[in-house]
């Protein structure tokens, strides 16, 4: 019933949206119409008060990602950020048939990094970029522990109605630390490499490895078995383990085993990496042998041989990213997000950005008086609504400007913002019509709606623009609120699945900036800030001379 709700609750989403355009698009044909017969008619700009100021993001939903962030980012303007994984795993079928003693004989896990072919080596084989990577590129501590804590897929606290949802600060309300079971990966100096994953197989005949397959570069080690780990989960020291109830289904099992922790730890002082995996490709294979006979010799013994055979598993269930905040990260937010460092009225001087579990702009456009046609000073929401029937809007766009005296120059600044709608938690209806979308190349999609981070040709970031054309059109021609609106970080703008925020039931983010470790200061809307930098919200419009 819940999914036949959702599935309501989508299409009325949609169908609201066509009529909104289809409405707006007859409303602009009548204005259109009407200034096609007028010869005289200006064209021209106007700039609209506008507010914007900071705001926490709490603890963000962090299961249910379509991808995950491994490493430590080290950001020059706010500090460190730790980003850990705790994932289940469970076989991709339970028809087991293990044979007559069955000995593992290795298990490997392999989970893809996201990449783009740059190229070809002397061989001709591909050679490889690695996207979505964050940071330096200095090594870390990572270990990869067997996890003991149930990863529930009901909230208890709903009577079991509701999916459970997990957050960013899962380490502090549960830490994992406490629920470490068999170790079994640890490198102390660990970098992502952008190297082809190659797979071998050692050949009896020319008694060496050769290579079987090779493929985009991912996370890919050998798991240990230590005290023969991986035996006693799938073989139970008995005769016929595939009859065991953990093995009988994926509920089961996930309780039998719960999983992986994919710890990260600070190590050698560097400032680390950060890198995206792709979970929904990774496996863990577990190499197994099994005991068969392949004849008789002279006097009627058996002849006996290993037979190869192999157990994949998959990270289908229920997974979440845990994020940890230095000190230095969580006292800017506090400080710039206080009640006495937050101006609702006129705006902060300073915005401070951070994806994850950091801060966003709220923005209130409109908000204000200006000087009216007569120099009268009048609410400027009250004067533009005036233009019913008088403006054709060509465009509206607003421009928010990097404050580089508080970044520091670093470079890091994200590509990417996403302007959103507070109140219905949804992207503005610009982003619905902006037709340069690519699933391919995110940095480059919706960029109508939401332009690329502009810089200067020493890298540093100068300004990011969105389009509000059809937005504000909503507001004068069909009297549309006027809703505050949000700009997150994201690291994919094509991300806009809703996450919730800890104990705020009516506040969400997008799923793109949960992914996002990045951060940026911006200049505000406050009176301190210099006119050639303050945040700029302007509308161009067609206008009949009525003379």
């Amino acid at each position: 019933m819940k999914k036949t709700l959702s599935l309501y609750k989508t299409i009325a989403v949609f169908s609201c949206l066509l009529l909104t355009v289809v409405g707006c698009e007859k409303d602009f044909s009548t204005i259109e119409s009407e200034i096609e017969g007028i010869k005289d008619f200006t064209t021209d700009g106007k700039v609209f008060p506008s507010v914007m100021y900071d705001k926490k993001l709490e603890p963000v939903q962090t299961n249910n990602l379509s991808s995950n962030l491994l490493g430590i980012y080290f950001d020059k303007i706010y500090g460190r950020t730790k980003a850990s994984i705790i994932t289940q795993a469970v076989p991709s079928n339970f028809e087991f048939n293990f044979g007559e003693d069955p000995q593992v004989e290795s298990v490997y896990l392999t989970i893809p990094y996201f990449s783009r072919v740059d190229g070809t080596d002397e061989d001709g084989n591909n050679t490889y970029v690695l996207d979505s990577t964050f940071g330096s590129n200095d090594s870390y501590k990572l270990s990869i522990y067997q996890n003991n804590y149930f990863l529930r897929d009901f909230d208890p606290g709903t009577d079991l109605t509701e999916p459970q949802k997990y957050y960013s600060n899962a380490n502090e309300t549960i830490n994992f630390n406490n629920f470490q079971g068999e170790l079994l990966y640890e490198k102390e100096d660990f970098i992502p490499s952008n190297s082809a994953t190659i797979v071998s197989e050692y050949n009896e005949e020319t008694e060496t490895n050769e290579e079987v397959s090779r493929s985009a570069p991912s996370l890919n080690v050998e798991l240990e078995n230590t005290d023969n780990f991986w035996d006693n989960l799938f073989f139970f020291n008995t005769e016929n383990p595939g009859s065991q109830t953990e093995l009988s289904n994926a509920n089961n099992f996930k309780n039998y085993f719960r999983g992986l922790y994919f710890k990260v730890e600070e190590f050698g002082g560097g400032e680390g990496n950060m890198i995206m995996l792709d979970f929904s490709q990774g496996t863990i294979v577990i190499n197994y042998s099994s005991k068969i006979t392949t004849g008789f010799d002279d006097e009627g013994n058996p002849i006996e041989s290993r037979d190869e055979r192999k157990i994949t598993m998959n990270f289908s269930g229920n997974r979440l990213n845990t994020f940890e905040n230095s000190d230095a990260v969580k006292n800017i937010i506090n400080t710039a997000t206080s009640t006495s460092n937050t101006n609702m009225v006129n705006g902060d001087t300073n915005v401070f950005l951070k994806g994850g579990e950091g801060s966003y702009a709220v923005i209130d456009l409109f908000s204000g008086n200006m000087d009216d046609d007569n120099g009268v000073s009048v609410p400027a929401l009250d004067y533009f609504k005036g233009k019913k029937g008088k403006w054709l809007i060509n465009e509206a766009n607003l421009v928010v400007y990097v404050n580089q005296n508080e970044v520091n120059n670093s470079g890091q600044e994200p590509d990417r913002v996403i302007i959103y709608d507070l109140e219905n938690n949804t992207p503005i209806v610009d982003y619905y019509l902006d037709p340069t979308v690519s699933t391919t190349n995110p940095l480059n999609s919706r960029v109508n709606y939401s332009e690329k981070l502009k810089r200067d040709g020493n890298n540093k970031g100068l300004k990011y623009k969105f389009r509000l054309t059809e937005h504000v059109n909503n507001i004068l021609l069909r009297d549309s609120t006027n809703l505050k609106l949000g700009v997150f970080v994201t690291s994919n703008i094509n991300l806009t699945q809703n996450a919730s925020i800890l104990n705020v039931p009516s506040e969400k983010t997008t799923t793109g900036s949960v992914l996002s470790p990045r951060g940026t200061v911006l200049h505000g809307s406050n009176p301190n800030v210099p006119d050639t930098k303050k945040v700029k919200f302007e509308i161009f419009y067609t206008e009949p001379n009525n003379n």
